[in-house]
């Protein structure tokens, strides 16, 4: 991510908001389309002043960053480089504090530097983060000892506090989504642009966590490491490209009125970016090929994501390009696979072959969380680190089979030391949760598994090089 400050004219937007906008061919056919997983707004009054009010505040990001991103996938889709992609289930705005986000791109970090020099690989960084406010949710209501009341959506929408205050959807959340993103993203500009992601560094990302497996693996490269910069330094090398790194900033593109406020046109070539954020996703629930997410975000010029569960058909998979990348333009389409450890050996092979064979060049990445939910003997939500694992070695062994390129890893994690996802090698067990299972929705791996997931995912890179 470059900073906002210095970015060249040419990637600016023009001023257009919601108005201006409106003038785009199609842009808002979506409206009359089927539309699932969006609020029910408490007071139409509200929504019309956040919708007015965000549709004249200026872009999250550029252009010039979204087509940067968009070329980078397309080198990950040739397997020329891979996708790290990473952060909360689901952000919090009391979750955007700096220690929690520089603990999260830390940790990210970390990753990427296991993955890069274990596979020799460039890395694409980019955070579920500065966005990630909206969460699907299986059922609209939730009952508590005979009380019911409207499903936690996301901080976008309402609070977590069930009374019925919180839980009511107030639009008015959504201006304070796009300040609390801003903040964000202002935050992960300076960290990574500004010497926190010097690698010469790489040391310092470590301190304060407890000694284990992948903690002293992690020392022993950082050692490794150090020890090229300083022959490198001794060789005379400038390392100006050590000293910062590229980050971009992802999330569900669920709420759909957020999402077209925030699109504008672009003055260079007058078609539509939306602007909160630099790549967006569609979720297996709302990717229904004559539903108004896919129509919203076949018109923008964002690289988009697909999330691809165990009921996927390879048709399936080219009927979303067809709707959604009829180009067929490098960068575009990125398919995340979330498959289960049990399903991705038998479900994942057909969807490859399918869309190989078609002549279409999508970046795969694999979701090794979303198919592994589970419930603990005490009552939480929880995923076995062990499943994770499974379900990425199987990922890994498709595409080995297929001849095809295992593009990136999609995990929700946090940089910090929670208890929501049992094993690993600093082990989790049930009573942790106890007292540090923090999530307000879908468990996340720790700092540490993290890691460790990061050292698996090299190894099995460096085998397919």
């Amino acid at each position: 991510m470059r900073p906002g400050a210095g970015t060249p004219e040419s990637t600016w937007f023009t001023g257009l908001g919601q108005a201006g906008a409106a003038d785009y061919p199609g842009l808002d056919e979506w409206r009359d389309l089927p539309k699932v997983q969006q609020p029910t707004w408490q007071n139409e009054a509200s929504h019309r002043a956040a919708v007015a009010e965000l549709s004249t505040l200026p872009p999250l990001v550029f252009a010039g960053e979204v087509d940067l991103l968009r070329e980078r996938l397309a080198a990950a889709a040739q397997g020329k480089a891979f996708l790290l992609q990473g952060g909360d289930c689901a952000e919090t705005f009391e979750g955007a504090t700096a220690d929690k986000i520089s603990a999260r791109v830390k940790t990210i970090l970390q990753m990427a530097v296991v993955l890069t020099y274990g596979a020799s690989l460039p890395v694409i960084k980019m955070g579920r983060m500065a966005g990630q406010f909206t969460k699907p949710r299986s059922s609209n209501d939730e009952t508590r000892d005979g009380l019911t009341l409207p499903a936690y959506r996301g901080d976008m929408v309402n609070g977590y506090d069930f009374t019925p205050e919180s839980r009511a959807h107030d639009a008015s959340r959504m201006v304070q989504g796009y300040h609390t993103s801003a903040s964000t993203l202002n935050l992960i500009r300076a960290f990574t642009q500004g010497g926190f992601a010097d690698l010469r560094l790489v040391h310092h990302w470590n301190k304060g966590f407890t000694q284990n497996p992948a903690h002293a693996r992690y020392e022993s490269l950082a050692a490794d490491i150090d020890r090229a910069i300083r022959f490198m330094a001794a060789c005379g090398s400038d390392f100006e490209a050590l000293k910062r790194t590229e980050f971009f900033a992802s999330h569900e593109a669920l709420l759909l009125d957020y999402e077209r406020a925030l699109t504008r046109i672009d003055s260079r070539t007058g078609t539509p970016y939306a602007t909160s954020g630099h790549f967006l996703w569609i979720g297996e629930r709302t990717r229904q090929l004559d539903g108004a997410h896919v129509n919203f975000l076949s018109k923008v010029r964002n690289p988009i994501g697909i999330k691809l569960g165990p009921s996927t058909t390879g048709d399936d998979a080219l009927r979303l390009i067809d709707a959604l990348d009829p180009e067929r333009e490098p960068g575009r389409i990125t398919f995340i696979t979330r498959m289960g450890a049990g399903n991705i050996r038998e479900k994942l092979p057909a969807v490859v072959r399918r869309v190989t064979d078609s002549g279409a060049k999508v970046l795969w990445v694999t979701d090794p969380m979303h198919g592994n939910t589970v419930t603990s003997p005490n009552g939480y939500k929880t995923r076995r680190f062990d499943d994770v694992m499974a379900e990425v070695r199987g990922f890994f062994e498709v595409h080995a089979e297929l001849g095809t390129f295992p593009g990136g890893l999609h995990v929700e994690m946090t940089g910090d030391d929670v208890a929501e996802c049992l094993g690993g090698a600093d082990p989790i067990d049930e009573e942790a949760f106890l007292t540090r299972y923090e999530t307000v929705c879908d468990p996340r791996l720790n700092h540490m598994q993290s890691l460790e997931l990061a050292f698996l995912v090299s190894g099995a890179l460096a085998q397919q090089s």
